[in-house]
């Protein structure tokens, strides 16, 4: 997907309108996206808090725009795999054979989501996380940084796995 999108600017609630932010323009707030549609038609939420990601993207979809679904160029995804509106896969991530990413999910650095994971809606890995085959991240759900799912096992939405945790069978 790479060179498929060309940044036209930045909703930041954080800096003033015209700012600018590694080149490109900050348009002004998130209270604003409606106004923004005459920049752009696909927009992709880049904040790591999942809740502030979902209601962004809702925002997002109202003020209709399309989700955009961004893959860095050295991360590996499977042609197989199936990813949602609004995923975001990062620089060295993997994701493997049949793996399903629901809206709004973050694949960040170095993580994996093995063969036939499931990452529910706004769920997120994070640096070097690692999914083992066949196991479910809950909507909502997040493992930190190093975090582990073994095989087949399933983490409740919200739900967050500790830096270095590792959820098991038993």
């Amino acid at each position: 997907m790479t060179g498929l999108y060309e940044l036209a600017g930045f909703a930041d609630d954080g800096l003033a309108p015209q700012t600018r932010l590694m080149g490109v323009t900050v348009l002004g707030p998130c209270t604003d996206l409606a106004r923004y549609r005459d920049f752009a038609d696909i927009a992709i939420v880049a904040i790591g808090n999942n809740r502030a990601r979902e209601g962004l993207h809702a925002l997002l979809q109202r003020a209709g725009f399309a989700l955009a679904t961004v893959i860095h160029p050295g991360a590996l995804v499977s042609a197989s795999a199936v990813l949602g509106p609004g995923c975001a896969i990062m620089a060295g991530a993997i994701v493997g054979t049949e793996a399903a990413l629901g809206e709004g999910a973050i694949v960040n650095c170095g993580a994996v989501v093995d063969h036939h994971c499931r990452v529910d809606d706004f769920g997120h890995l994070g640096v070097n996380a690692s999914m083992a085959g066949g196991s479910i991240l809950g909507r909502g759900a997040w493992m930190q940084a190093g975090s582990a799912m073994g095989y087949g096992i399933s983490l409740a939405p919200g739900a967050v796995l500790a830096p270095g945790e590792a959820a098991t069978g038993g």
